[in-house]
Formats: structure tokens, sequence, C-alpha cells
């Protein structure tokens, strides 16, 4: 019988060079990402001892779930800690490039074992409708475990039907200290020392993203071979480091487009508007955006901009790129244009403030609910009239106040005012 010119041993010995070619050409990250939920750092609300993911773990429990929280958190890391656990085996797919032929393909999948299929999919987000609705009976069946990642709300994001059947957890942004185990990880894997003044800088710039330190130290190494503020610094302006788009970049273009429609700059605001939209960004998520700014930075200034701002987000979600694109600019000029006020904003915080700090107190009697005679009896909405002036808030706040009427009326009355030629 001929038998194959490659032995067991030399097939053991290119599998070992494989993995550890792989190993030195991984990223850092990659390399000291957490095994298991002792190694893990941060969402202790999620894996501390008693709390649902660390107990789902514990117990094995095979369920459909969605990790929704800021880039760079520990999503990725949860998700394959939780496959490991539960012995399944783990298909990863981003929904960026995936479609329905790799849903299929997975579904079809016999080649490997008869454990249950769990499937990661990073930036869930970012799969439509249609399939959202393809993936929902592979999920409803239990032919597949869904783990889905997202940066953006599920509930605008994630079909209905889908969203149903999965539980929601949602990742924090890492604390300071949860950062500071991290960069000591870092260090003690990379061998290199981190002065104090360095690891304060570098953990204030990442701003709670663990991947985007670890990127920064790595590269830092890579150029300079030690780390100080000077060549973390020089690291962050080389023009040839690239963050993820959806990660630094992707909130500091957004910032920068509210913050330049905030100062009334049309210009500025169009641009990072093109590098959104050029960079494939959701135009829904931008459109969300100018929905809340028309309410909490024009407002009472000019009512109408809010009604602007919906028709845009309409527009988008029944056009869509590319010519969704000149609905979005015409609604940001409108909204960098517009006169600005945020005291319907400023006034709400205030009033929650009351909230937290008082708790629920009485509604005044007259005007509660009145729904049966018994409650009539007892003097529910006695004495109630509709255009009062009196005092509605109860009785420990009477007199708070929360939009100050006079002066803001009179500053809309100015603003609104239409301008014509004076008389002679």
């Amino acid at each position: 019988m001929k038998t194959s010119r490659f032995s067991k041993s030399y097939l053991h010995e290119c599998k070992t060079a494989k993995k550890a070619y792989n190993f030195y050409m991984e990223p850092l990250a990659a390399k000291i990402r957490p095994k298991n939920l002792d190694e893990y750092v941060g969402q202790m609300h999620l894996v501390g001892e008693g709390k649902p993911l660390r107990i789902a773990i514990a117990e094995k429990h095979l369920f459909s779930f969605i990790l929704w929280g800021p880039p760079g958190v520990g999503k990725t890391t949860l998700a394959k800690i939780y496959a490991k656990a539960l012995n399944v085996e783990l298909y990863e797919l981003s929904a960026v490039s995936a479609g329905k032929d790799d849903i299929r393909a997975l579904v079809d999948d016999r080649t490997l074992t008869l454990k249950p299929k769990l499937l990661f999919l990073d930036e869930i987000h970012r799969f439509n409708k249609a399939q959202q609705d393809f993936l929902l009976p592979y999920v409803e069946s239990g032919q597949i475990t869904l783990i889905g990642a997202t940066t953006e709300n599920p509930s605008f994001e994630v079909i209905p039907a889908l969203l149903s059947r999965c539980r929601v957890f949602i990742l924090n942004e890492l604390t300071y200290e949860d950062m500071e185990k991290i960069v000591a990880n870092v260090a003690e894997e990379a061998k290199v020392e981190i002065p104090a003044d360095a690891r304060e800088w570098l953990i204030g710039m990442a701003n709670g993203d663990a991947r985007q330190a670890i990127t920064m130290l790595e590269n830092t190494i890579k150029f300079y071979k030690k780390i100080t503020v000077e060549t973390l610094s020089n690291t962050l302006q080389n023009k040839f480091l690239r963050f993820d788009k959806k990660g630094e970049e992707h909130y500091n273009t957004i910032s920068a487009f509210i913050k330049s429609m905030r100062a009334s700059q049309p210009d500025a605001a169009l641009y990072y508007l093109a590098r959104m939209v050029e960079a494939g960004e959701d135009p829904k998520f931008i459109a969300r955006r100018m929905v809340i700014f028309a309410s909490e930075d024009i407002g009472m200034a000019q009512p109408t901009a809010l009604v602007v701002a919906n028709e845009v987000f309409k527009a988008v979600e029944m056009i869509g790129y590319p010519e969704c694109a000149i609905n979005l600019a015409h609604g940001v000029v409108y909204l960098s244009v517009a006169p600005k006020d945020k005291s319907s904003y400023e006034a709400y915080f205030k009033a929650v403030d009351d909230v937290k700090r008082h708790g629920n107190l009485p509604v005044p009697m007259k005007i509660r609910n009145a729904p049966t005679k018994l409650m009539k009896e007892v003097g529910y909405g006695k004495g109630y009239e509709k255009y009062t002036k009196e005092d509605l808030l109860p009785e420990k706040l009477k007199g708070a106040k929360y939009w100050a009427r006079k002066m803001k009326q009179e500053k809309i009355a100015k603003v609104e005012k239409p301008k014509g030629k004076k008389r002679k």
C-alpha cells in the first residue's frame, strides 16, 4: 500500500510552525485576550459573582443575546469566553461583509462536529432588515444560537421579531481602574516599562476603549521601542496609523459634526457630514443625531427645526444612499443657521435633579385623575380648573422654576419677529 510522503511527525511540525507564525502575526490585542472570566476586566454588573453572564456560563445556559456597548469594552472577548465555556462550535462573522450566503453556509456546514452552532455576528446593526429576516427562522428553530455585538441601540437597529428572541446586555465604558489593569497586562506581555505620566496620558486618550489603548501601545513600541508621553503623542499624530472608523475616529467625527452645527458653522458641519457619508456611516445614525440636536440645541428658538429634522430622518429611511446624502446636507445647513436655545433641554434636567433628590412627591389632589366615584369622593380632581394660574407642582416644590418663561419668551419673540421697513 502506498503511504503518504507527509509523515505524522512532519505534519505535526508544520501545524506547530503555522500556529507559531499566526501567533507572531497576531495583533497584541488578540495575544492578550482573556481566556476566561477570571482574566476578564470590567463589566462586573454582568460577570461579577451572582451576575447574569457569570451564572449563564457556570450553569451552561445556551441562549441568544446581544451585547450593546461602545467600542473596545470587551464584547468579542465575552462572546469567545462564553462559547469556549459552553463547548459550542463558534462561527464569527462581521455584518459589514457577511450576507445570506454566509448564514446559509453556516447552517449547512456538517464538516466539523455535532456541537451546537453559535454565531457571533459583529456589528449586527449593519445587517439590513432582509438579512435579519433571513436569519430569524434559524434562531427561532434553535439551529443557530446568536450573539450579536453592536455599538448602536438594538431597539432601533434590530428587527422586533429577532430582538424579542434575544436578551440584551449593556456593556459600559471601561473605568480608569479597568484601563490601568489592561495597560499593566500589555506592559507585562510586551516586556516594556510604562511610566506613570505616560500611563495616565494613554488612559485619558483611550477614553475607556481598551482596543485603542492596546493598539496605541503596540504601534508606539514598533515605532519608538519605548513608551513615553512624547512617543505616544507622536504615534497618535502619525498619518500612517489608522484607527477603526467605528472606534475613536467615528466618535471624533460625529462630535465635530455636532459642535460645528452648534457653533452655526454650516461649512464645517457639511465637511464632517461628507466625511461620515464617504466612510459609509449609517445615514440613520446621522439623521437621529440631527433630530436630537434640533430639540437640544435649537429648541424654542425655532421649534420647526424638529419638524425639519424629522422629515430628513423620514427621507433617509425612504431613499437611502447615495441620494439621501442630499437630504442630510439640506437638514445640516438648516440646523446650522437656525438660532440656538438650550432652555428646554436645561430645564428638563433641572426637573430630573428634583425628581432624583425628592423622589415621587404627592401630586396635588385637584389635578389627580378621578376615574371612579370613590376617588371623586375622597377629593381627587376637586377644584380643578382647566386654565388655572395656580402653581401645579407638588407642595414641596411650589415656586420652583425650571424654564425661565418671561425671559425666554421675550427672547423667542425677538428672534421670530419679522423684519420690516422702518416707518418714517
